[in-house]
C-alpha cells in the first residue's frame, strides 16, 4: 500500500487535534492561529494593509462623534490592554454581536486576525440574537484555562462629505444607507410618533422577525428621535442603549461559564468608504473575572 508523505502529515495533525487531554475526554483543539506572535504584533500586521490615516477627515468624524477613535487605534490599544490581563491570542476566544452588513465584518475580520475565529451572538442592527443559548455554548468553547472577548454594538455610516447615516460600498456607485436596518426600524418607528403608520401584520413572521424585534425594541426611544437636533447621529446610541441592556442581561445570566475572565467592549462602529479609515466610538470596557463579577472598568486606559 502506497501512502504518501502529505498524506501521513494529515493524518497526524488531525490526531494532535483530536489527541485525548488528561481527563480522558477528546480535545477539540484545532490550533486555528500557528505561531506565538503576541496580540500587538498582529494587529500590526493587520494595519500594514489599511488606508492610510486622512487628519481631515478624521477631525471630520470626531466631529461629528467626539470620542471616537480609529479601528487602529482601537485594536491596537485593546491588544495591549488585554495582553497586560493575560488575554493572549493563544487563549481568547472572540465573540461579537455586531450586525450582519458586511462593513460590519471589518472590525471582526481585523479581530479575527488577531485572535482567530468569531463565535457569533449578533443579527440585524447588532442585536444579540443568539440570546443566552449563544451564550451558553460559546462559554462552553472558551479554553479551560482562557479567557473570552466580547464586542458589540450597532454600526453607522458616515460619507467622505460628512453625511451621517449613508457610506460609499466597493463597487457601487449608490451612497448607500448605513445601517440599512436601523434606518427602517427609526422610520417604521416615526411612523407611529407621527401617527401615519400603518398595522402590520407580518410583524412576528418567521421570514422577518428580526426586522420586527429591532423595531420593537427601538419603541422606547420614539421622543428621544424625535427630538434629536440629527436623527441619524442619534439612532445608533438610542439602539446601542437597548442592546446594553441585553447584552448585560445575557452575560449576568451565562456568568457562570465564564472561565479565567471575560473583556466586554462595546461601542458605535463607524463605518467609512473603502479609501479611509473605519472608527468606533468605546462607550464600555469591562473586565469580568471568573466569578462573573465586573472588577476593572478599562475604558479610561482605551481613551488615555
Amino acid at each position: 500500500m502506497n501512502i504518501s508523505i502529505a498524506s501521513l502529515a494529515l493524518f497526524f495533525a488531525a490526531a494532535e487535534a483530536f489527541q485525548v487531554g488528561p481527563t480522558g475526554r477528546v480535545s477539540t483543539r484545532l490550533n486555528i492561529l500557528a505561531g506565538k506572535e503576541s496580540a500587538a504584533e498582529r494587529v500590526a500586521k493587520v494595519m500594514s494593509s489599511k488606508p492610510a490615516e486622512n487628519a481631515d477627515f478624521d477631525k471630520m468624524v470626531k466631529k461629528n462623534f467626539p470620542g471616537a477613535i480609529s479601528n487602529k487605534e482601537l485594536e491596537s490599544k485593546v491588544a495591549s490592554i488585554l495582553e497586560g490581563k493575560g488575554l493572549t491570542p493563544a487563549n481568547t476566544l472572540l465573540c461579537t454581536s455586531l450586525c450582519c452588513d458586511e462593513l460590519a465584518r471589518s472590525l471582526e475580520d481585523d479581530l479575527n486576525e488577531v485572535y482567530g475565529h468569531n463565535f457569533n451572538l449578533g443579527g440585524l442592527s447588532g442585536f444579540p440574537f443568539a440570546g443566552n443559548t449563544g451564550f451558553g455554548a460559546m462559554s462552553a468553547h472558551v479554553p479551560d484555562d482562557g479567557y473570552c472577548l466580547l464586542v458589540h454594538g450597532p454600526h453607522v455610516g458616515i460619507t467622505q462629505d460628512g453625511v451621517i447615516g449613508k457610506v460609499e460600498r466597493s463597487g457601487i456607485a449608490l451612497v448607500d444607507n448605513c445601517c440599512g436596518s436601523a434606518i427602517a426600524a427609526s422610520n417604521y418607528l416615526k411612523g407611529i410618533t407621527d401617527g401615519g403608520a400603518k398595522i402590520n401584520t407580518r410583524l412576528q413572521q418567521f421570514s422577518d422577525f428580526q426586522q420586527g424585534a429591532v423595531q420593537e425594541l427601538i419603541l422606547p426611544f420614539g421622543k428621544r428621535l424625535n427630538d434629536a437636533d440629527d436623527r441619524m447621529k442619534e439612532l445608533p446610541y438610542a439602539l446601542y442603549d437597548s442592546q446594553d441592556i441585553l447584552v448585560r442581561d445575557i452575560v449576568s445570566g451565562g456568568s457562570g461559564g465564564i472561565k479565567q475572565g471575560l473583556a466586554l467592549l462595546s461601542g458605535i462602529q463607524i463605518n467609512t468608504s473603502p479609501d479611509t479609515l473605519d472608527y468606533f466610538h468605546p462607550l464600555r470596557f469591562d473586565y469580568y473575572d471568573e466569578n462573573g463579577k465586573v472588577i476593572e472598568d478599562l475604558l479610561p486606559s482605551l481613551k488615555a
